[in-house]
Protein backbone atom coordinates (compact mmCIF):
# COMPACT_ATOMS: atom_id res chain seq x y z
CA UNK A 1 0.00 0.00 0.00
CA UNK A 2 0.93 3.59 -0.51
CA UNK A 3 2.29 5.28 2.55
CA UNK A 4 -0.18 8.37 1.01
CA UNK A 5 -2.87 5.71 1.53
CA UNK A 6 -1.69 4.37 4.99
CA UNK A 7 -3.24 6.19 8.23
CA UNK A 8 -1.41 8.94 9.96
CA UNK A 9 1.38 7.16 12.42
CA UNK A 10 1.35 8.08 16.08
CA UNK A 11 3.60 10.60 17.17
CA UNK A 12 6.68 8.88 18.80
CA UNK A 13 5.86 10.85 22.11
CA UNK A 14 2.14 9.69 21.88
CA UNK A 15 0.61 9.29 25.44
CA UNK A 16 0.82 5.60 26.90
CA UNK A 17 -2.81 4.38 27.13
CA UNK A 18 -1.73 3.01 30.54
CA UNK A 19 -0.98 6.13 31.77
CA UNK A 20 2.03 7.97 32.06
CA UNK A 21 5.22 6.26 34.04
CA UNK A 22 5.85 7.13 37.22
CA UNK A 23 9.52 8.15 37.38
CA UNK A 24 9.81 7.26 40.79
CA UNK A 25 9.12 3.44 39.92
CA UNK A 26 6.56 1.47 40.66
CA UNK A 27 4.74 1.33 43.97
CA UNK A 28 5.92 -1.11 46.83
CA UNK A 29 3.05 -2.89 47.60
CA UNK A 30 4.01 -3.84 50.63
CA UNK A 31 3.91 0.29 52.08
CA UNK A 32 7.24 2.37 52.35
CA UNK A 33 10.42 0.68 53.55
CA UNK A 34 10.79 0.96 57.43
CA UNK A 35 13.98 1.83 58.97
CA UNK A 36 16.44 -0.73 60.41
CA UNK A 37 15.83 0.06 63.65
CA UNK A 38 12.23 -0.91 63.40
CA UNK A 39 12.64 -3.98 61.40
CA UNK A 40 16.17 -6.00 62.74
CA UNK A 41 13.84 -6.89 66.28
CA UNK A 42 10.66 -7.84 64.29
CA UNK A 43 8.85 -4.99 66.34
CA UNK A 44 6.25 -2.67 63.71
CA UNK A 45 5.51 -0.17 66.60
CA UNK A 46 4.77 3.18 66.47
CA UNK A 47 6.82 6.04 69.15
CA UNK A 48 3.97 5.31 71.55
CA UNK A 49 3.89 1.94 71.48
CA UNK A 50 7.59 1.65 72.12
CA UNK A 51 7.37 4.34 75.01
CA UNK A 52 4.32 2.28 76.43
CA UNK A 53 6.03 -1.71 76.09
CA UNK A 54 9.45 0.42 77.27
CA UNK A 55 7.67 1.57 80.87
CA UNK A 56 5.53 -1.89 81.24
CA UNK A 57 9.36 -3.19 81.37
CA UNK A 58 10.61 -0.80 83.90
CA UNK A 59 7.67 -1.42 85.71
CA UNK A 60 7.89 -5.49 86.43
CA UNK A 61 11.76 -5.09 86.83
CA UNK A 62 11.09 -2.31 89.85
CA UNK A 63 7.99 -5.15 91.14
CA UNK A 64 11.28 -7.49 91.64
CA UNK A 65 13.43 -4.65 92.81
CA UNK A 66 11.10 -3.62 95.55
CA UNK A 67 10.34 -7.07 96.59
CA UNK A 68 13.41 -7.83 97.22
CA UNK A 69 13.60 -4.21 99.36
CA UNK A 70 10.48 -5.31 101.35
CA UNK A 71 12.31 -8.84 102.28
CA UNK A 72 15.88 -7.01 103.06
CA UNK A 73 14.19 -4.13 105.14
CA UNK A 74 11.50 -6.72 106.75
CA UNK A 75 14.94 -8.44 108.39
CA UNK A 76 16.50 -4.78 109.50
CA UNK A 77 13.33 -3.81 111.75
CA UNK A 78 12.73 -7.16 112.98
CA UNK A 79 17.08 -7.45 113.95
CA UNK A 80 15.88 -4.12 116.74
CA UNK A 81 13.87 -6.55 118.28
CA UNK A 82 16.05 -9.45 118.96
CA UNK A 83 17.57 -10.09 122.42
CA UNK A 84 21.53 -9.80 120.76
CA UNK A 85 20.25 -6.02 119.41
CA UNK A 86 21.69 -4.90 122.80
CA UNK A 87 24.77 -6.42 122.70
CA UNK A 88 25.52 -4.97 119.40
CA UNK A 89 29.15 -2.76 119.63
CA UNK A 90 29.41 0.57 118.37
CA UNK A 91 30.48 -0.52 114.42
CA UNK A 92 27.67 -3.18 114.15
CA UNK A 93 25.11 -0.42 115.37
CA UNK A 94 26.37 2.21 113.08
CA UNK A 95 26.80 -0.25 109.98
CA UNK A 96 22.83 -1.20 111.22
CA UNK A 97 21.91 1.88 110.95
CA UNK A 98 23.19 2.59 107.72
CA UNK A 99 21.44 -0.81 106.60
CA UNK A 100 18.18 1.11 107.90
CA UNK A 101 18.55 3.94 105.58
CA UNK A 102 19.57 2.53 102.95
CA UNK A 103 16.67 0.43 102.64
CA UNK A 104 14.30 3.51 103.14
CA UNK A 105 15.89 5.08 100.74
CA UNK A 106 15.81 2.44 98.15
CA UNK A 107 12.21 2.18 98.35
CA UNK A 108 11.77 6.06 98.12
CA UNK A 109 13.45 5.59 94.75
CA UNK A 110 12.02 2.88 93.93
CA UNK A 111 8.30 3.64 94.39
CA UNK A 112 9.34 7.66 92.93
CA UNK A 113 8.34 6.46 89.05
CA UNK A 114 4.63 5.49 90.15
CA UNK A 115 4.26 9.16 91.57
CA UNK A 116 5.98 10.39 88.45
CA UNK A 117 3.96 8.77 86.31
CA UNK A 118 0.52 9.58 88.14
CA UNK A 119 2.17 13.49 88.03
CA UNK A 120 2.66 13.20 84.21
CA UNK A 121 -0.47 11.18 83.93
CA UNK A 122 -2.52 12.22 80.34
CA UNK A 123 0.17 15.40 79.87
CA UNK A 124 1.57 13.81 76.93
CA UNK A 125 4.77 13.26 78.17
CA UNK A 126 5.40 9.28 78.31
CA UNK A 127 8.42 9.40 76.88
CA UNK A 128 10.11 11.79 79.69
CA UNK A 129 8.67 9.50 81.87
CA UNK A 130 9.93 6.50 80.66
CA UNK A 131 13.64 8.19 80.71
CA UNK A 132 13.46 9.28 84.38
CA UNK A 133 11.97 5.95 85.48
CA UNK A 134 14.83 4.38 83.75
CA UNK A 135 17.23 6.19 85.36
CA UNK A 136 15.30 5.81 88.67
CA UNK A 137 15.17 2.40 88.59
CA UNK A 138 19.18 2.33 87.84
CA UNK A 139 19.78 4.24 91.05
CA UNK A 140 17.58 2.17 92.88
CA UNK A 141 19.63 -1.03 91.86
CA UNK A 142 22.75 0.52 92.79
CA UNK A 143 21.03 1.20 96.63
CA UNK A 144 20.21 -2.46 96.39
CA UNK A 145 23.36 -3.41 95.96
CA UNK A 146 24.94 -1.70 98.67
CA UNK A 147 22.21 -2.50 100.87
CA UNK A 148 23.19 -6.77 100.14
CA UNK A 149 26.36 -6.36 100.98
CA UNK A 150 25.66 -4.65 103.96
CA UNK A 151 23.04 -6.87 105.40
CA UNK A 152 25.53 -9.95 104.32
CA UNK A 153 28.47 -8.44 106.14
CA UNK A 154 26.57 -7.49 109.17
CA UNK A 155 25.50 -11.07 109.33
CA UNK A 156 28.85 -12.56 109.11
CA UNK A 157 30.33 -9.93 111.68
CA UNK A 158 27.72 -10.89 114.33
CA UNK A 159 27.54 -14.79 113.45
CA UNK A 160 31.25 -15.41 113.48
CA UNK A 161 33.52 -11.96 113.71
CA UNK A 162 34.51 -8.84 112.68
CA UNK A 163 37.45 -10.39 109.57
CA UNK A 164 34.26 -12.85 108.55
CA UNK A 165 32.56 -9.74 107.96
CA UNK A 166 34.66 -7.83 105.98
CA UNK A 167 35.31 -11.17 104.27
CA UNK A 168 31.94 -11.91 103.33
CA UNK A 169 31.19 -8.17 102.00
CA UNK A 170 34.75 -8.47 100.25
CA UNK A 171 33.84 -11.79 98.59
CA UNK A 172 29.90 -10.65 98.00
CA UNK A 173 31.65 -7.17 96.25
CA UNK A 174 33.23 -9.92 93.64
CA UNK A 175 30.14 -11.81 92.46
CA UNK A 176 28.08 -8.37 92.94
CA UNK A 177 30.26 -6.75 90.31
CA UNK A 178 30.08 -9.76 88.30
CA UNK A 179 26.77 -10.70 87.81
CA UNK A 180 25.39 -7.15 87.98
CA UNK A 181 27.67 -5.10 86.09
CA UNK A 182 30.48 -7.28 83.98
CA UNK A 183 28.39 -10.43 82.76
CA UNK A 184 25.48 -7.64 81.16
CA UNK A 185 28.63 -5.56 79.56
CA UNK A 186 29.45 -8.71 77.82
CA UNK A 187 26.40 -9.44 76.80
CA UNK A 188 26.00 -5.94 74.87
CA UNK A 189 29.40 -6.18 73.27
CA UNK A 190 27.97 -9.21 71.20
CA UNK A 191 25.28 -6.57 69.51
CA UNK A 192 21.82 -6.92 69.75
CA UNK A 193 20.51 -8.42 66.81
CA UNK A 194 19.16 -12.15 68.02
CA UNK A 195 19.40 -14.41 64.66
CA UNK A 196 15.87 -15.78 65.22
CA UNK A 197 14.55 -12.91 65.84
CA UNK A 198 15.56 -11.50 62.38
CA UNK A 199 14.91 -14.26 60.41
CA UNK A 200 11.22 -14.28 62.33
CA UNK A 201 10.66 -10.51 60.72
CA UNK A 202 12.22 -11.16 57.53
CA UNK A 203 9.94 -14.40 57.09
CA UNK A 204 6.92 -11.69 58.14
CA UNK A 205 8.35 -9.24 55.65
CA UNK A 206 8.10 -11.71 52.90
CA UNK A 207 4.54 -12.98 53.79
CA UNK A 208 3.55 -9.25 53.90
CA UNK A 209 4.83 -9.14 50.17
CA UNK A 210 3.19 -12.20 49.26
CA UNK A 211 -0.47 -11.02 50.13
CA UNK A 212 -0.93 -8.21 47.73
CA UNK A 213 0.60 -10.79 44.67
CA UNK A 214 -2.05 -13.22 45.55
CA UNK A 215 -4.71 -11.03 45.43
CA UNK A 216 -4.19 -9.92 41.99
CA UNK A 217 -3.71 -13.13 40.73
CA UNK A 218 -6.91 -13.82 42.37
Amino acid sequence: MNARHAGPTAPADSADPTGPADPAGPADPTGPAQPASRRDDGRHETPNERSDRNWNDILQELRVALTGTQLIGGFLLAVAFQPRFEELDRYQLGLYLTLVALAGLATVIGLAPVTLHRTLFRRQAKERVVRTGNRLLIAHLVVVAMLVLGVTSLVFDLALSRVAGLVALGVGAVILIGLWFVLPRLHATGGGEDAAVVAAAARDERVAGDEPADRDAS
